[in-house]
């Protein structure tokens, strides 16, 4: 990876745009800026109740709304003044080089990839590079001889057959994408294909993505973003997914890969996923990044917030309010969901029949009193205290944002 500083276009409307929006914000969502104590609620259930749930946004809420840069780009800002509101105090700079990408789709130990032309392994033991010969095969793999060897196999109607084996890992390349065969699907990827050794010794083998930094984000933005909203709403996603992976190259996830594929780093589908209108939007910002102390900052960002972004572990992950992830087309600004009250008795079987709802505490940011950070389901054979966090999951809510509203079910007996 290569950093450094870089000025990128001036956001000088910023300011003015917030200024006007804050005299549009209620008064106390202004003053409100930090978290404050809030009073615990509690709500009565019942005999055989339903319990209403209301609640705001979708995701952590930390650093980027997407629906809210979407909002953003609609009031006017750039995608410059999009990424200064999110990740206020960071500064800018660039990022180039490359990324390794652990594909968790495919299962096996092998690696399959389509024969096409130009088709090249590389044994990273040796250093040596081979063209694969244009076979009758229709399928090439890797696979693992051993501890510290690879075999190179092609595939006939006959069945596979061995070409060669080659010293350490080896990889596939190409002049041009590479289609790998995984046992759910088949996904085409930008770079190199690579069969990785989780360490030294080791007889399995993960497979590894290894690409540009500007040719993985083409297969990140469209899977976070819609590439059809607005220009400067996809290119602040490129800018904070572009900053995120600098940030997770930089404190990768294993020895022989930096970043997943999932949900839990940033959703990647290789070149299979891209789309031209989200490839424009990462040419426009290339190897734009934010930093902190000259070093990629940790640019987390959420499908909706809510109204309100949470705290997160750095200073620039600030809660604040957010003007502009309200607007029409947001969904999951504002959602409700009915949950019988039998659901939460087996998510936590030990309280018995539930009687009382009680949230103890929030953390004092919007509606509400802001997400809910710890609470107690009472019951009649006993209690049980959680986090926000075990409830959105046990429940599958959207967010930690939440209130409650218990009314008994229609023509319910009392227990």
């Amino acid at each position: 990876m290569l950093l450094r500083p870089h000025r990128a276009r001036t956001a000088s409307r910023l300011p003015t745009v917030l200024a006007v929006v804050a005299l549009l914000l209620p008064l106390g969502a202004q003053a409100e800026a930090a978290p404050s104590a809030v009073p615990s609620a509690r709500w009565d259930v019942p005999g055989v109740a339903t319990v209403r749930i209301h609640g705001h946004g979708y995701g952590h809420g930390h650093g980027m709304s997407q629906y809210g840069a979407e909002g953003a780009a609609r009031a006017g800002l750039s995608y410059a003044q999009i990424a200064e509101f999110y990740y206020a105090g960071t500064q800018w700079g660039t990022a180039e080089g490359t990324v390794a990408v652990n594909l968790t789709g495919d299962t096996t130990d092998d690696v399959v990839v389509q024969a096409r032309p130009t088709l090249m392994v590389r044994s990273l033991g040796s250093g040596r590079r081979w063209t694969l010969p244009a076979k009758s095969a229709t399928q090439w793999r890797l696979v693992a001889r051993g501890a510290g060897r690879t075999a190179v196999q092609w595939r006939t109607r006959g069945g596979w057959k061995q070409w060669r084996v080659v010293r350490g890992d080896a990889e596939f390349s190409a002049r041009g994408p590479v289609t790998l065969v995984t046992p759910a699907k088949s996904v085409t990827y930008r770079g190199k294909l690579r069969s990785a050794s989780p360490g030294a010794g080791s007889t399995t083998r993960d497979t590894v993505n290894v690409l540009s930094l500007e040719n993985y984000l083409k297969g990140v933005v469209p899977l976070e973003i819609p590439a059809s909203w607005s220009p400067e709403a996809v290119r602040a996603q490129a800018v904070a997914a572009r900053t995120y992976a600098a940030y997770e190259r930089a404190h990768p996830l294993a020895g022989h890969f930096q970043i997943c594929d999932t949900t839990s780093c940033q959703v990647y589908g290789g070149y299979s996923a891209e789309h031209p209108l989200s490839n424009a939007a990462v040419a426009a910002t290339a190897g734009q990044v934010l930093t902190v102390d000259g070093a990629p900052a940790f640019t987390q960002f959420a499908s909706s917030n809510g109204g309100w972004s949470s705290a997160g572990s750095v200073p620039y992950l600030a809660a604040r309010p957010d003007p502009y992830d309200g607007w029409a087309g947001n969904p999951v600004h504002q959602w409700q969901t009915d949950v019988p009250a039998d659901r939460i008795e087996s998510a936590w079987p030990r309280i018995g029949d539930l009687t009382t709802l009680v949230v103890e505490a929030r953390d004092g940011n919007g509606d509400w009193g802001g997400r809910v950070s710890k609470m107690t389901f009472v019951g009649s054979q006993g209690q049980v205290t959680v986090s926000g966090d075990q409830v959105r999951s046990a429940l599958g809510l959207r967010s930690t944002w939440f209130t409650f509203e218990v009314a008994p079910a229609a023509g319910a007996r009392s227990r």
